[in-house]
């Protein structure tokens, strides 16, 4: 049987780059696909010659691709969705306006699932911003299980590998468990000497701290601005957000949740519904922490020390979600959501393919988010 997979914004730069992704099986392998693609009317017609570039392409494992203007058709049934498509934020825009506006589409979005979703569906939500959109998301899909869903911070995760790779005259791929911690914002702090490793050539693993221990102004100072900064830094060097790099972290995001799994000792960033208060950040709120992912679930890892500094860079960001949770909830007027715990066997979606894996101002007003 085919997994359904839901793409909302699918007419954008980053729809575009990611479905030849999720259709190629270079996410889910060998298993056959389905495809919705939502988008508003006005870019049915550009879909529609995206539809048929993917099936000039003939994907072995693509079954089928449906477009559509309307989420109950789009969602239904559906296994994984991946909502890309959002308002994003215009110049002169306060981060207030964009979260009042995205509040509204989120809302209507997380009905949806609410609605006609499988209830062991997996949500990914990329468009900003991303935290506080998952969070009103899961908020309305109050059948499914907050552990369902998570906001992209693998983007970051993979920025932040690069960064030091390059400093380090490494490949990215040797960079393990750096930290995306909290929003995917400015505040974000991006966390090198907690947890981060290289794997050396013999295979040994040298704790970042050691190899930038006499390069730690850079690691507090512009290593965490570049981080924060490189969307910004994207969009004023090539005229338009990021795209293809949003795409592959998508894809590649939930590659390791649903499918492969992380590798032995190895953390990727997620943020994830803190319903647990996890280092000491309020719970109820979507935050971006170091997880482990195993048979289709992610796990927050635990009982890494968090140096003074750290822990002001996790109360800065901490803040700030806070406040667009206050901002959103007053907005859509409910209370924040109930933490709902299921047991294991429940809350596992039954997505998890490691065995089978290879290598109006409505919805997606614009088609690319700024990441």
């Amino acid at each position: 049987m085919a997994i359904k997979i839901a793409l909302s914004g699918a007419a954008g730069n980053i729809g575009y780059a990611l479905l030849p992704l999720l259709a190629s099986g270079y996410v889910f392998g060998s298993n056959a696909i389905e495809l919705r693609l939502l988008e508003i009317p006005q870019a049915v017609g550009s879909l529609t010659g995206t539809k048929m570039e993917l099936m000039d392409c003939s994907f072995p494992c693509l079954t089928d691709v449906i477009i559509t203007t309307d989420p109950l058709v789009a969602f239904n049934n559906a296994d994984v969705i991946i909502l890309v498509g959002g308002m994003p934020r215009r110049k002169g825009m306060a981060r207030k306006d964009l979260i009042q506006a995205n509040t509204k589409i989120f809302s209507s979005m997380g009905q949806a699932i609410q609605s006609v979703a499988s209830p062991n569906v997996k949500v990914l939500v990329v468009a900003n911003p991303a935290n506080t959109n998952c969070l009103v998301a899961l908020t309305e899909a109050s059948r499914i299980p907050t552990k369902n869903f998570c906001a992209l911070t693998y983007l970051d995760h993979q920025r932040a590998k690069g960064q030091i790779a390059a400093r380090l005259g490494v490949s990215a791929n040797c960079i393990k468990n750096v930290t995306i911690w909290g929003n995917h914002s400015e505040t974000q702090f991006p966390d090198a000497f907690s947890d981060g490793y290289c794997v050396a050539k013999d295979g040994t693993k040298v704790p970042l701290s050691e190899l930038l221990a006499n390069d730690t102004d850079w690691v507090t100072t512009d290593f965490i601005y570049d981080v924060q900064n490189r969307g910004k830094a994207v969009i004023e060097a090539r005229g338009l957000s990021s795209a293809m790099s949003a795409a592959q972290a998508t894809a590649d995001c939930i590659r390791k949740w649903l499918v492969a799994g992380t590798e032995t000792g190895e953390t990727i960033s997620m943020a994830v519904y803190n319903d647990q208060g996890y280092y000491g950040v309020k719970e109820g709120i979507v935050f971006s922490f170091p997880c482990e992912c195993r048979n289709g679930e992610w796990f927050v890892k635990e009982g890494l020390q968090l140096s003074d500094f750290s822990r002001n860079k996790l109360e800065e960001t901490e803040a700030e979600l806070l406040e667009e949770m206050d901002g959103a909830h007053e907005l859509i007027g409910i209370p924040p959501v109930k933490i709902r715990t299921v047991s294991m066997s429940t809350c596992s979606s039954g997505l998890s393919l490691a065995a089978t894996a290879t290598e109006n101002d409505e919805m997606s007003v614009c088609l690319t988010s700024r990441m």
